[in-house]
């Protein structure tokens, strides 16, 4: 018999408990290095997503930081007022607003970035050439177990 065949259902679950894990230990490293800088992970993914990207509507950034519109709506607005993103008609689309980063967010960005950089750095180095792989395969599982339709998020250093 093939081991394949012999696996049992459960056999998954430590995968899946190892998953949530290691994503609750990064996104807390994550945080605490973000919080000494005066700053939240949801904020830093956006100014990330803004300067990767360019301009945004507010559906695609709530995709990528996974927040509900009303709480990325209140966080947007204090961005806003932060004087780190601005708010600005779409070109191609007038009737839709884009979210871009200012100056002030892009300098904000390379401190959050340096703050971030050895956390991301621990975990290239652990991985070591299987990094790409690892990205690949999340990124594998991601589109098979996404809902038909929805935009996939666009790949980020960790």
């Amino acid at each position: 018999m093939p081991a394949s065949a012999e696996r049992s259902p459960r056999d998954g679950d430590e995968s899946l408990r190892l998953l949530s894990l290691v994503e609750h230990t990064l996104t807390g490293r994550l945080e605490e290095a973000l919080r000494s800088q005066g700053s939240s992970l949801d904020q830093w993914r956006i100014l990330r997503l803004l300067a990767d990207r360019g301009g945004c509507p507010m559906n695609v950034v709530a995709d990528h930081v996974l927040l509900l519109a009303p709480k990325l709506s209140k966080l947007v607005d204090r961005m806003v007022s932060a004087n780190l993103v601005l708010r600005r008609r779409d070109h191609s689309d007038r009737r839709r607003v884009l979210i871009v980063v200012s100056a002030r967010g892009r300098r904000a960005l390379a401190e959050w970035d340096e703050a971030t950089a050895e956390v991301r750095g621990q975990f290239r180095d652990l991985l070591g050439a299987d990094a790409e792989l690892f990205e690949e395969l999340l990124q594998r599982l991601q589109a098979g177990i996404a809902p038909a339709g929805v935009d996939q998020p666009v790949a980020t250093e960790a």
